[in-house]
């Protein structure tokens, strides 16, 4: 969420009378983040303000953004806490700032945490549950962008910058990712709409209770066992080593099977879809250290952290049973 492009008061301005949200408040630059320009917009009308995101879209198409935000609203209609995206007159949510694709969204209300506890990481297995079921239904379709192909695209790219060691790593684990994707076992995965980036900071909560899953930008249709993987890579984990916390991680999944009890060939695959997470983002993170664009506040995160978590897989690798409660 760096800031790409400027968006000037003026600009936000005429964006909110072609949406008919009345006058601009306040304006202001969203640090963090990688991918798009965004910014807290608040915007008044007959005495009322609302909070809004606005987001321009620095990578994907005009082509591409239907998905996120149809998806969006999708899943809103379905009483998941999601932004929805705001529509114009005509019904149009894809807008245009500045020349960029762009899209205005409400603003969830409360605030990260950053320290999640076994009641925050229960909430969240569940809801995610509930947001797959929801996406079943949902009729567009789009790959996960970030997902095996891009993979094996971007590896050869950011491997020049490893050294002996590292490399080995990400040519042996790419090498595993493309043996399991060609597996019976990984076919059998149910799959649909995922969110692939539910990270503790993609999370709302407001006084203690789950009030939105949003930043949707790298959305597709995925594995959903994927989708929980990565969620169990970051809420589930010691941040500093990347060990696994296996009291936060039982009762992710816990709450996430008392909604949709993972198949069989989600619990044979748990432990290569973990590994495959914590692949996914050390290569987009070396991508975006070593390869970077330039904007203001960017701040690109630290890719080793991945690479400890992918080593921590490999070497300690959790299987679903070990996930459960113990019967009694």
């Amino acid at each position: 969420m760096a800031v790409f492009t400027e968006v000037t008061s003026l600009d936000a301005a005429a964006l909110l009378t072609t949406l008919e949200l009345g006058e601009l408040v306040e304006l202001k630059g969203i640090s963090g983040g990688i991918e798009n320009t965004n910014y807290f917009l608040t915007s008044a009308q007959g005495g009322t303000q609302r909070r809004h995101v606005l987001t321009l879209f620095e990578r994907l198409s005009f082509e591409q953004l239907p998905f996120y935000l149809h998806l969006m609203q999708h899943l809103a209609a379905h009483g998941i806490p999601v932004p929805n995206p705001v529509a114009t007159p005509q019904g149009e949510i894809l807008l245009k700032v500045k020349g960029k694709p762009a899209a205005l969204v409400n603003r969830l209300s409360g605030h990260s945490e950053l320290a999640p506890t076994t009641d925050h990481c229960a909430q969240v297995g569940a809801m995610l549950a509930r947001m797959h079921l929801a996406g079943r239904d949902y009729p567009r379709h789009q790959p996960n962008l970030r997902g095996l192909p891009w993979w094996n695209e971007t590896v050869p790219v950011v491997l020049p910058y490893m050294d002996a060691e590292q490399a080995q790593l990400l040519r042996s684990e790419l090498a595993y990712q493309n043996h399991v994707a060609a597996s019976a076992a990984y076919a059998a995965l149910p799959r649909g709409p995922v969110h692939a980036d539910l990270f503790r900071d993609n999370v709302m909560f407001d006084n203690g209770h789950l009030s939105g899953f949003f930043d949707f930008y790298f959305a597709g249709v995925d594995t959903w066992l994927f989708d929980l993987a990565v969620c169990l890579n970051d809420w589930c984990i010691d941040l500093p080593t990347g060990a696994h916390d296996g009291e936060r991680a039982q009762a992710f999944v816990a709450a996430y099977q008392s909604v949709r009890p993972l198949e069989a060939a989600e619990r044979q695959l748990l432990p290569a879809m973990l590994r495959a997470g914590a692949l996914r983002f050390w290569v987009s993170r070396l991508w975006d250290f070593h390869l970077p664009r330039e904007a203001s506040m960017l701040k690109p995160h630290d890719p080793t952290h991945f690479e400890r978590v992918l080593r921590e897989r490999v070497e300690r690798p959790v299987p679903v049973v070990a996930l459960e409660p113990v019967a009694a």
